[in-house]
């Protein structure tokens, strides 16, 4: 462990294998289980007459306990362990139907890019560890009370007793953990291995993008939000991940025909409004991209299951293009469907409503600096606590400003001068300050703005193409494909029950748990979230404007929409026969040539590589081992020759041999 002065100071290692339960897992424990039961039951009907039933929930079953398991150990080795084993099992599951080419590909995609964002983490855990000393997230204490280990997240770290490295130590940590972040949550650039994952059998997918592997990286970010809390930086970084990657999964989502695919971008992008929310630093968008998270579980795996539905009635097909008017045909699913569509457009009052307009709001209020009131008695009890007070110039109230670390945003330990002119303000603790300036809202200000106008213009992406997808399914002529013959019909109970049920999760769980913010209250009690730096940040409110805009937003989408796919759409056909729409849309359904990029950059020079390190190894390498193998046998049959069997020719061998050695001792002794 590398101590402030820079000694190095020898620990003990010592890795407890501990479950803990706190608000975070809780909320994650009960998400996963409802929604994996959910899609196990669909499962059961999806998968009735597949050769492989008892593989697929063999591999199920490990997916959810590895998830269970992930959010539930107390340290990050644990972590890790079971970070892998949630990334060998959607290996396992996407490339399930391993006779198709296109699914063994997709699951060694989604294995390989992963493991890209793995390496990163693995290098976050061993940079912890030696700034640390530890990897447990909590205090291990002993019977007596006293602490035998401590942990990153105890309340040994958050009083300030053992203080969290700040500077280029934080940021080299917070990066390298959301580059494993970005791996699992398919976040820009590791974004290309979700949308092939649809090879996998559909309630897969839902598993995938509702309840395990994809949340894992937004849970780990808000484990670990008392780091980022050090670094403004990575936040910032955060912010910029998630933001950027929504966008780019909604431009691509407007053009794709596969409805499968449609909703695997959506997943990308919904993921980047949950990371953008993470990226504010601030209590209430920490709480709004969990909160999203959580609620996006529900609409997301109702959409994909109903997608299944749709997929299991047309024959397999899922190309939009090649079906139409369902909505009689298939009236359970086709209800199910339009509540989940309804919950991601974030219509109100349905789940996607409450969430998203959260993550909106954070990030308006971390872009124009809301402050909020702190009195005396709570400055008082945060100097108890251990926190350092700073005082207004001015002669006002006291300010609580919770810093980790020796110093603030600096390299070389030493505390930035601070300047809070208005007195009983707390500005965002995240927010860390510069010299001769107040407390630093205005440094990253524009960032955020941007961010959030981005948050805003995505919104109405994702109203479009997702009631895009589902006029082209549900309206206009009764198009069934060949494949499904005349059998077309809605699904079986056991397939549309479970769609019922996550329909009426989608249209109340928002409701019921922005009300009163039970969600957010709850989840403060986490012990990361419940003291620290991150209390003195801004704290989740409803924003009655805010809320108005984004409806706006989603209603112009949906009217759009409606505009040009409720009919004989040909206005949209026009629009896409423009010069300049038709290089979008090209763009677009093409994913914006990121697979064609990666395959220039990385994997041609790759395979160049390795072809010529096999030309060496066969020709130069296996050509000199080999010639030496030979030579031997080639010595060997060159003297077989001299072995005839004839008396005279070994006479005459004999008087030659000594006649060279009689002319060779003169030659070379006899001038002697």
């Amino acid at each position: 462990m590398a101590l402030a002065d820079g000694t190095i100071k020898s620990v003990p290692f010592q890795i407890d294998v501990t479950l803990r339960a706190d608000a975070l897992t809780a909320i994650m424990l009960c998400m996963v289980t409802f929604i994996s039961t959910l899609v196990a039951i669909y499962g059961s009907g999806y998968m009735h007459g597949d050769r492989g039933y008892w593989r697929f929930f063999t591999y199920v079953s490990l997916f959810v306990f590895s998830m269970t398991m992930l959010v539930s150990v107390s340290n990050f080795l644990l972590l890790f362990v079971f970070w892998e084993a949630v990334g060998v099992c959607s290996y396992l599951l996407i490339g399930f139907w391993y006779e198709k080419g296109e699914a063994s590909a997709a699951g060694m995609k989604a294995f390989l890019v992963n493991r890209v964002g793995d390496f990163g983490f693995a290098l976050a855990i061993f940079l912890i560890w030696v700034t640390y000393g530890t990897v447990s997230f909590h205090d291990v204490m002993a019977d007596d009370g006293s602490v035998l280990i401590h942990g990153l997240f105890g309340n040994a770290r958050l009083t300030g007793v053992i203080p969290y490295a700040t500077g280029g130590t934080a940021t080299a940590i917070c990066l390298l953990l959301l580059l494993g972040a970005c791996g699992k949550s398919a976040q820009f650039p590791l974004h290309i291995w979700l949308p092939d994952a649809m090879e996998g059998p559909t309630p897969v997918s839902a598993l995938i993008h509702a309840a395990t592997m994809v949340t894992a990286g937004v849970y780990m970010v808000v484990r670990c939000t008392p780091l980022f809390m050090a670094s403004p930086d990575a936040q910032l970084a955060v912010a910029w991940i998630g933001g950027g990657t929504a966008l780019l999964a909604g431009l691509i989502a407007l053009t794709q025909t596969d409805l499968k695919r449609v909703l695997a971008y959506s997943t990308i992008s919904q993921l980047g409004y949950m990371f953008l929310a993470l990226g504010t630093g601030t209590l209430a968008g920490i709480t709004a991209g969990m909160f999203h998270l959580f609620t996006h579980a529900f609409f997301k795996a109702l959409l994909f299951l109903g997608s299944g539905s749709v997929m299991h009635a047309m024959g397999n097909v899922i190309d939009m293009r090649r079906f139409s008017g369902l909505r009689h045909r298939m009236p359970w699913t086709y209800r199910t469907f339009a509540v989940g569509c309804l919950a991601l457009a974030g219509v109100f009052p349905f789940a996607g409503f409450w969430s998203k307009d959260a993550v909106v709001a954070s990030v308006h209020d971390k872009a124009f600096g809301v402050h909020e009131h702190v009195d005396d008695a709570e400055v008082h009890a945060a100097s108890i606590a251990g926190e350092r007070i700073i005082h207004s110039p001015s002669g006002g109230s006291k300010m609580s400003l919770r810093v980790f670390g020796e110093g603030v945003n600096s390299d070389s330990g030493m505390t930035a001068p601070v300047s809070i002119p208005s007195p009983k303000l707390r500005p965002s603790a995240s927010t860390l300050p510069r010299e001769g300036e107040d407390v630093n809202v205005t440094k990253y200000g524009s960032h955020y703005a941007l961010l959030y106008r981005i948050s805003l213009f995505t919104a109405f992406l994702t109203a479009f193409y997702t009631f895009r997808a589902f006029y082209m399914t549900f309206y206009g002529d009764e198009v069934i494909p060949d494949e499904a013959g005349h059998h077309a019909h809605e699904s079986p109970p056991i397939m549309w029950v479970p769609l019922a049920i996550l329909a009426i999760m989608a249209f109340l769980a928002g409701f019921y748990f922005e009300s009163g913010h039970k969600f957010a209250h709850f989840l403060e009690s986490t012990p990361s979230l419940a003291l620290g730096a991150v209390q003195d940040t801004i704290r989740p409110a409803f924003h009655i404007n805010i809320a108005a805009t984004s409806t706006a937003i989603a209603l112009l989408g949906i009217g759009l929409a409606s505009y040009f796919y409720l009919g004989s759409q040909k206005e949209i056909e026009a629009i896409a026969n423009l010069p300049g729409a038709r290089t979008f849309c090209k763009l677009s359904q093409n994913k914006f040539y990121f697979d064609e990029l990666y395959a220039t950059v990385l994997l041609i020079p790759a395979q160049f590589f390795a072809a010529l390190n096999y030309a060496v190894d066969r020709w130069v390498v296996d050509g000199i081992v080999n010639t030496i193998g030979k030579l031997p046998g080639g010595i060997g049959s060159l003297v077989r020759k001299l072995q005839t069997g004839l008396i005279p020719f070994y006479t005459l061998a004999m008087v030659a041999s000594t006649l060279v050695v009689l002319f060779l001792s003169q030659l070379f002794w006899g001038q002697g």
